[in-house]
């Protein structure tokens, strides 16, 4: 039996059905009657299961996705994606909302530019945008809060840098946010 498989088993048997939905995806979940399965998807409809039952398949395709196919007279099947070697939590929706409300100020997006091309001070950004420090300080402040950037002190300076993995990620952390 594949590990997944296994793991999902032995989830169903220590702590139950609800516990085992959830570890399929965010987007499943047992609902509070414990008489349906919900998997929030951006189509409503609902389906009977009864007699038939659901069958779960996990895949290495379509990460992060979750797919539910149903046709009349089948059973429906929940393809779902199998965990990773090291399972990360997903970005929430409001680390994403953070991360896209920084970048959206035109001043912000400039120290960022700068920042790719390597690591800077507050000074050094202040005189290359001919701004003052406070203000360059403000934008990093926001930057940094947002998970975009990374600091390391150097005596008496910090250089910022910017965060390239949760960067080059943000387009895939919205998309699966709003998919979820």
């Amino acid at each position: 039996m594949p590990t997944d498989l296994r793991l999902k088993n032995d989830l169903l048997k220590r702590q139950g059905i609800g516990a085992a939905l959830a570890s399929v995806s965010g987007a499943v979940a047992l609902a509070p009657d414990g008489d349906r399965i919900v998997v929030d998807k951006l189509q409503d409809n609902a389906i009977a299961a009864h007699g038939t039952g659901v069958t779960l398949i996990p895949s290495a395709f379509g990460r992060p996705h979750l797919v539910v196919v149903h046709a009349p007279g089948w059973q429906p099947v929940v393809q779902y994606p199998v965990a990773e070697a090291s399972p990360s939590e997903p970005v929430s929706l409001e680390t994403v909302t953070r991360r896209l409300e920084a970048l959206a100020h035109p001043v912000r997006l400039r120290l960022l530019r700068t920042l790719a091309r390597g690591p800077h001070t507050t000074g050094e950004l202040a005189h290359a945008w001919e701004l003052s420090s406070p203000e360059v300080s403000r934008h990093l402040a926001v930057l940094r809060r947002a998970g975009l950037l990374t600091t390391r002190r150097q005596g008496r300076y910090v250089r910022y840098t910017v965060n390239l993995p949760d960067l080059t990620a943000l387009g895939a952390d919205l998309l699966a946010a709003v998919l979820r």
